[in-house]
């Protein structure tokens, strides 16, 4: 089909835009857990605070990876852009990654719901990788 337009499906829109959403609140949970925003950290344990707050920085940095990565995608998505796949593929692996040094370590807190949270952060992730992926297979991304 090389050459050709193909046409933007409608659910290219929907996914695209609940992704931007999706992605810019994690972008905006790092950020204001990065700068300790007080007013917004304050329901959680100050274990847990502690916690994030004393990770170290290749953590942030993975983490930051995997927030960002799947906000660009989104965009890139929307713009039929072929990289939302690797950008895509990096926020997946950054969640990954992150996640499971907290799973892992055994000075983390334990938080309720956080393991359920944490399996649909990452079956979101891969599913915006596949789903890029499979466009651009079509050759609905370029």
């Amino acid at each position: 089909m090389s050459g050709s337009i193909v046409k933007t499906p409608w659910h290219l829109w929907v996914v695209g835009g609940l992704g931007v959403l999706w992605n810019a609140f994690g972008c905006f949970d790092f950020t204001m857990t990065a700068t300790n925003n007080a007013a917004y950290l304050e329901p959680y344990p100050q274990e847990l605070r502690d916690y994030w707050l004393n990770m170290p920085a290749w953590t942030w940095m993975i983490w930051a990876i995997g927030v960002f990565g799947g906000l660009l995608g989104s965009i890139a998505l929307l713009l039929r852009r072929k990289f939302a796949y690797p950008l895509f593929a990096a926020s997946f692996l950054g969640a990954l990654v992150s996640m499971g040094r907290s799973y892992l370590d055994k000075e983390a807190p334990a938080v309720e719901g956080m393991a359920f949270m944490s399996l649909v952060i990452l079956a979101i992730a891969l599913l915006q990788a596949l789903y890029a992926r499979w466009l651009s297979r079509r050759d609905v991304l370029r």
